[in-house]
C-alpha cells in the first residue's frame, strides 16, 4: 500500500492535535478526519486544520474504511479504551503519552498488541528523534563514552506556574495521579534509556504540588494556553507540579533528575548529561542543534547538527543542511516517519524504531514505582512485566 493510500484520523483537537496533522502532512499521510470531545469542537478543527471531515462519534471513524491508522491525541483516561477500540477495528495506533492510566492498563495493551502483529501500535516519545540524541546514542553503543556511571538532568517549564493557570492535565481524574513526571518525566525517561539502553531498578522520588488549589474557567483551556476567567472556580489539585528522582539501573549505574511546570522562564527544557568512563556528553532541548562532548585529557568539543559531521544514523533524522536549524516539529516527523515506513513494511534502522507499547509500559511501571516511593518515602523496585 502506498503512503498516499495510508489515510490517518485524529482523535483530539487540542495543541497535540494540530501538531500530529501538520507532521503527517509532511510525511505525505493524508489526514482524513479528525474527532473532537464535541461535534462543534470536531468542526472547528476542521475547518481550522484543512482537514475534510469531522466525525460525531469515535465509532464513525473506526468504520471508516479510508482510515488504516489512528492518532490519538485525548486526556490520558481515554488512552486505553480508545486503543482497545482502535486496534479491535483493525486500525494501526499512534498514542500519547503516557500509554495508560497505570499498569493494569498498559500491560494489556502490550498483550494485545502482540496478539496483532500486522498492526503497528506506538507511543509518541517523540523526543528520542532529534537527530543529536541519536546522535549520543550511537556513539554511547559503539563504546566511545565507556562504562555508564551516571546520568543528570531535568526537564522544565512555566505553563502552571501560577494558580490561575489551568488545563485538564492538572486533574488526576483526568490525566492520572502523577502530572509533571508523567506529563514530561516520562519523555526524560525514555529519552534516557532510548540512549543508553539502561533498565531502572529502583527509584527514590520526592513529589510536591505547589498549588494545592488552582482557578477552573468555565471554558477547556488549550495546553499552553493562558486561563483568563473571572468567574473561575477553585478546584483542589493532588498533582504533582515539581518531581526529583533518584534512580538506580540494573548494573549499578545512577542517575537523579527533576522535573517542574512551575519554573519561571523555562518555556520547554529538556536537559541530560550522560558521564562514562571515557567521556560525557550533554544536550539541552532548548539549543538542539548542539552535542556537548567532554573529555579528561584534551579539549572538549561541542558539534553541531549537520548531516556531514554525523554518523550514518543520526545523518537518517537530519533532514536539512548545517546551519539549517532543526527543532521539536521535525521530531515528530521523524516519528512519525519511523511509524508509517514499518506499516509499509519497509526496513527500518534499529536506532531510529519507532517507540512501541513495550516501551510506553516501561513508563507507566517506573512511573508507578516513583508515586509509591513518594508515598512510602522509602526505595521502590520497579516492577517487571
Amino acid at each position: 500500500m502506498s503512503r498516499s493510500q495510508l489515510g490517518t484520523a485524529i482523535v483530539g483537537t487540542g495543541f497535540m492535535g494540530g501538531v500530529h496533522a501538520e507532521s503527517l502532512r509532511r510525511i505525505g499521510v493524508p489526514v482524513v478526519g479528525i474527532l473532537g470531545s464535541t461535534p462543534g469542537k470536531g468542526r472547528q478543527a476542521a475547518d481550522r486544520l484543512g482537514i475534510r471531515q469531522s466525525y460525531s462519534r469515535f465509532e464513525d471513524m473506526l468504520t471508516d474504511c479510508d482510515v488504516k491508522s489512528v492518532h490519538i491525541v485525548t486526556p490520558n483516561r481515554l488512552h486505553h479504551e480508545m486503543v482497545v477500540a482502535a486496534i479491535t477495528a483493525g486500525k494501526h495506533v499512534m498514542c500519547e503519552k503516557p500509554l495508560a492510566m497505570n499498569v493494569s492498563e498498559s500491560a494489556e495493551l502490550v498483550e494485545l498488541a502482540a496478539a496483532n502483529p500486522q498492526l503497528a501500535t506506538a507511543v509518541n516519545y517523540n523526543l528520542r528523534f532529534y537527530p543529536l540524541c541519536i546522535e549520543a546514542r550511537e556513539r554511547f553503543h559503539q563504546g566511545e563514552l565507556g562504562e555508564l556511571f551516571h546520568v543528570t538532568g531535568s526537564y522544565v517549564q512555566d505553563w502552571l506556574l501560577r494558580n490561575t493557570d489551568y488545563n485538564w492535565r492538572v486533574l488526576a481524574d483526568e490525566a492520572g495521579d502523577l502530572r509533571a513526571i508523567a506529563d514530561i518525566g516520562t519523555h526524560w525517561l525514555d529519552l534516557i534509556y532510548s540512549i543508553t539502553s539502561a533498565e531502572i531498578d529502583s527509584v527514590c522520588a520526592d513529589l510536591q504540588t505547589v498549588h494545592p488549589a488552582r482557578f477552573r474557567p468555565a471554558a477547556e483551556v488549550e495546553t499552553f494556553a493562558k486561563a483568563e476567567d473571572a468567574n473561575a472556580e477553585q478546584v483542589a489539585i493532588t498533582t504533582d507540579d515539581y518531581g526529583s528522582v533518584l534512580l538506580r539501573f540494573r548494573g549499578g549505574a545512577r542517575a537523579t533528575f527533576f522535573v517542574s511546570q512551575v519554573s519561571a522562564g523555562r518555556k520547554n527544557c529538556l536537559r541530560f548529561e550522560i558521564a562514562g568512563s571515557a567521556r560525557s556528553v550533554a544536550w539541552n532541548s532548548e539549543l538542539p542543534n548542539q552535542l556537548w562532548i567532554g573529555h579528561r585529557d584534551q579539549a572538549n568539543e561541542l558539534l553541531s547538527r549537520d548531516p556531514a559531521l554525523l554518523g550514518p544514523v543520526a545523518r537518517l533524522a537530519a533532514s536539512y543542511p548545517g546551519g539549517h536549524n532543526e527543532g521539536y516539529a521535525d521530531s515528530f516527523k521523524h516519528c512519525f516517519e519511523a511509524f508509517y515506513t514499518a506499516i509499509e513494511g519497509r526496513a527500518t534502522n534499529d536506532a531510529t524504531r519507532y517507540p512501541t507499547f513495550i516501551d510506553g509500559d516501561r513508563e507507566v511501571r517506573v512511573c508507578e514505582a516513583i508515586l509509591k516511593s513518594h508515598q512510602t518515602q522509602k526505595w521502590i523496585k520497579v516492577q517487571g512485566e
